[in-house]
């Protein structure tokens, strides 16, 4: 269902309220969503519409955007239902229709909403309706309840006595409690802010050692419990080791209750408060917990999610090693390591497979073929998985180096996701005459040139850089790791002659069916002298060009603006500025001197402010720029091969693989990576890992313990940095 223009704006003001946005910065960003413009695109090149919003702020008008529309759509839904039970009255309509969260409304609609047969439903057909509307109204002051109830009593509809009424009134009391918007609301607001989350080991696990025992006899205030802990009970839970639970403030919450329903002095004291517990442990309870629950979840998947997404960010903009000559391996014991070489713009050339690691017999010839690959194709790099066999092969490529008196860095790669992608549809199109594991050696080689070019062709699910990644929403895990890499690749810009179909797809405005096209027209004509050539390419028209063109690059065109970011539209406005200063655009992009010399004032417009000036003076300064870092690797210890090889208070370099929600995995070069706990990330005081280090980044760590039974290493930044050793 599409809102109407009408309904959209009325869900400007809670945007705006949710965010703490300017009211124009909401409107705009709305405006441009609904229109198709894309996030990558608003935040490059429509900073005059949003006030220079960055990416994260656009993302959250848009997904407060699309939660207020969902929410509106679940009202009109509502509200009809209501009207056609004829039980819509004004101030039932007026509180939904100003509702702002999806639980509020839910409560609201619950007494109207179809429900199974119940005890209460039970009651109304026995008759006992109006015993609960004379009880509800408190009005009796005299006699007992009994003596109410007893013209109630009817042997057919199976009510013996008073007794028997007076319990089937209750239920009708407890149901209606239990429906109440408002008694929802406290028992919700008081459990979610005073309970404690328990987690108990199940009966049949109280003799088993498993990695959940910390979590046999736990428990924290629901409202701080951390996202980490959540999800790890939740997985112990869903293997029956664990049960959890969250434990009430029960007293307050029935005190509360007891409140609502005792409006007055009656014969009906003892009766309504026995009601409002029925209601509370049969009904509220019970179904707020499972609320909370899910809540908990939500939340914790969210915080899980947002530390796979920085992962994912820092290894895919990780500094490209550029277009150098590379010999990828991917290592391998028994069934030998594949080794394929490929030239600076990855072009697959030769592969081999060689076998150093099951014989002395083999060796030779494994060094015979590693040289002869790498001196008939010019090799500048040696890349290596790191995955088995991976420290082995470094060695031994570093040895045959040597011994042959040839200097090449080898550098050991993440293969992460490789497989994934060896037997993939990308791959197959790619490689249809290789095997899977030649397919991934020239991976990665490739990675080591440019990590963002060849990791968009995983399934960032794949690459491994986050925690309890199977156990969060799955649908909430894409959607914010796809915003990722098409944050990624349209900040570094995609060379339009050169660019994969993988790549092309996260452009903004582009996507998997138009990138085809692309490739498919590149294939058939040729490369692409100008972006403006891209309006040749079939259904590729005026709105993917205005959203795409900016992040797309020719290099040695015959456009010099087409290498930069420098949007097409501002094209004329850039002109106009070189023939202001008397030279040519190509004099103008080669001498910083005469950039410096232009005065942004003059060419202010309302399409085209400050911010844009700025940018596309930075362009002009540095045309063709990659933004990523210099290219760094870590260089591992040949000495140190397993956990058994570390000692206390060795210092060695490493990777930083991993950064979750309690420190950070380094990649020592031993097969097992190690966990530098948050409180060892820096000598400052860290809340967040994130602040301290990054994914992919080379730090120094020491050794604080080795266990080799168990597989745990323990590390510390802090206490390399205070050994006097940099990071």
């Amino acid at each position: 269902m599409k809102l109407s223009d009408e309904q959209t704006r009325k869900l400007i003001p809670y945007i705006i309220d949710a965010t703490g946005l300017k009211p124009f910065q909401v409107e705009h960003t709305v405006e441009l969503l609904t229109e198709g413009a894309t996030v990558p695109f608003i935040a490059r090149y429509r900073k005059e519409h949003t006030g220079a919003l960055d990416e994260v702020q656009i993302r959250t008008v848009e997904e407060q955007f699309t939660y207020f529309c969902e929410l509106e759509e679940r009202k009109i839904s509502v509200l009809k239902t209501i009207e056609e039970q004829g039980k819509l009255t004004p101030e039932l309509r007026d509180r939904i229709e100003n509702s702002r969260q999806k639980t509020e409304v839910e409560d609201l609609y619950l007494p109207y909403k179809p429900k199974r047969r119940t005890k209460a439903t039970i009651a109304r057909e026995r008759g006992l309706e109006p015993l609960a509307d004379i009880i509800a109204s408190q009005n009796v002051t005299t006699g007992t309840p009994e003596e109410v109830a007893y013209p109630f009593i009817d042997q057919e509809k199976e009510i013996p006595d008073a007794a028997a009424a007076l319990e089937g009134a209750g239920h009708i009391l407890a149901e209606r409690l239990s429906d109440d918007a408002d008694a929802r609301a406290m028992v919700r607001r008081l459990t979610k802010e005073q309970g404690v989350m328990t987690s108990r080991v199940a009966a049949a696990s109280k003799e088993r050692v498993t990695k959940f025992e910390m979590y046999y006899d736990y428990q924290e205030p629901f409202k701080s419990v951390p996202s980490h802990r959540i999800l790890a009970m939740r997985r112990g839970e869903k293997e029956e080791i664990l049960y959890l639970t969250i434990i009430a403030p029960v007293e307050q919450v029935l005190a509360g209750l007891k409140f609502r329903q005792i409006l007055r002095e009656s014969i009906f004291i003892a009766l309504l408060e026995g009601v409002a517990e029925d209601a509370y442990k049969r009904l509220i309870a019970p179904s707020i917990e499972v609320e909370l629950r899910l809540e908990g979840k939500d939340r914790a998947d969210e915080a899980a999610i947002q530390v796979f997404a920085r992962n994912l960010r820092e290894l895919l903009l990780a500094p490209p090693a550029g277009g150098t000559r590379v010999l990828g391996i991917d290592p391998g014991f028994r069934t030998g390591s594949k080794v394929a070489a490929v030239d600076a713009t990855g072009r697959f050339l030769e592969h081999v497979t060689v076998y150093p690691h099951i014989g002395e017999g083999r060796i030779p010839q494994a060094k015979q073929d590693l040289l002869k690959l790498i001196d008939g194709h010019a090799i500048e790099m040696v890349a290596v998985g790191n995955g088995t066999a991976g420290r082995e092969m470094e060695i031994f490529v570093k040895e045959t180096l040597a011994a042959a008196g040839r200097q090449l860095p080898v550098v050991s790669v993440s293969e992460a996701g490789a497989s994934i992608y060896s037997a993939s549809d990308i791959a197959r199109e790619e490689f249809p005459d290789l095997d899977l594991t030649v397919r991934g050696a020239i991976s990665i080689a490739r990675r080591l040139q440019d990590p963002l070019g060849e990791l968009v062709k995983v399934d960032p699910k794949s690459i491994g850089v986050g925690q309890y990644q199977h156990d969060v929403h799955q649908g909430m895990l894409k959607k914010a790791l796809d915003a990722v890499v098409e944050s990624c690749v349209n900040y570094v810009g995609v060379d339009l002659n050169t660019a994969s179909s993988a790549l092309l797809s996260y452009v903004s405005g582009v996507g998997p069916s138009l990138a085809r096209s692309i490739t498919r027209y590149r294939d058939e004509n040729g490369s692409f002298a100008t972006r403006m050539s891209l309006l040749k390419v079939p259904r590729f028209g005026a709105k993917a060009f205005e959203q795409a063109a900016g992040f797309l690059r020719i290099r040695e065109g015959k456009q010099l603006l087409d290498n930069t970011a420098v949007h097409p539209e501002r094209y004329r406005l850039v002109e106009a500025m070189a023939a202001d200063l008397g030279v040519t655009l190509k004099q103008l992009v080669a001498d910083a001197s005469l950039i410096n010399r232009i005065d942004l004032k003059r060419y202010v417009t309302e399409s085209a402010g400050l911010p844009t000036l700025t940018d596309i003076i930075e362009e002009l300064k540095k045309p063709g720029r990659d933004p990523r870092s210099q290219f760094q690797t870590a260089y591992f210890r040949d000495d140190i091969r397993e956990i058994s090889d570390l000692k206390e208070g060795m210092i060695l370099q490493g990777v930083v693989t991993n950064v979750t929600a309690f420190g950070a995995f380094v990649d020592i070069g031993v097969h097992q990576d190690g966990l530098v706990h948050i409180s060892h990330l820096a000598r400052r005081y860290v809340k967040d890992p994130g602040d301290a280090v990054r994914a992919g980044q080379v730090v120094t760590v020491k050794v604080l313990s080795a266990d080799a039974q168990r597989k745990r290493i323990s590390l510390s930044i802090k206490e390399a940095v205070a050994a006097g050793v940099a990071n």
